[in-house]
């Protein structure tokens, strides 16, 4: 995305699509997302596309039992937002959205300033995934 195919892809009549950047939060490599480290330079990148509007971050941390433990990867998405729109007021003044929490860890995330969380799972109950035990 940040060599401009998305931004360009967009019609120009329509609005610009608003979106967020996944962070990789707990560095787990089952995970997507970019490192904490390469956020500021891709969020600049992204913020002068003109047919994307930057609006936040997003993350699925690694699962934790502890409630202190769920809060620190929150905490530090937070942290992250927070130091983005420190770094260019006018660049970043869209950033409004922190992505973060599932139903696992909803009030951890809430409590660290999560704007969505994803609780699908404590609305319809636990996926069922298909059997792979048979060849396709």
């Amino acid at each position: 995305m940040a060599d401009g195919k998305a931004g360009s892809a967009l019609a120009a009549t329509l609005p610009p699509l608003n979106i967020c950047l996944q962070i990789n939060i707990s560095g787990e490599a089952s995970k997507s997302g970019i490192a904490p480290a390469d956020l500021p330079a891709l969020a600049r990148t992204v913020a002068a596309l003109p047919r994307l509007r930057l609006r936040g971050l997003m993350a699925v941390p690694e699962a934790a039992a502890d409630f202190e433990a769920q809060r620190q990867p929150h905490r530090a998405l937070a942290e992250l937002l927070a130091d983005l729109k420190r770094q260019d007021l006018t660049l970043f003044s869209d950033l409004d959205t922190l992505s973060m929490g599932m139903s696992a860890d909803l009030e951890a995330a809430v409590l660290e300033g999560a704007t969505m969380v994803r609780i699908g799972s404590a609305i319809f109950g636990a996926r069922s995934y298909p059997s792979n035990s048979t060849p396709a």
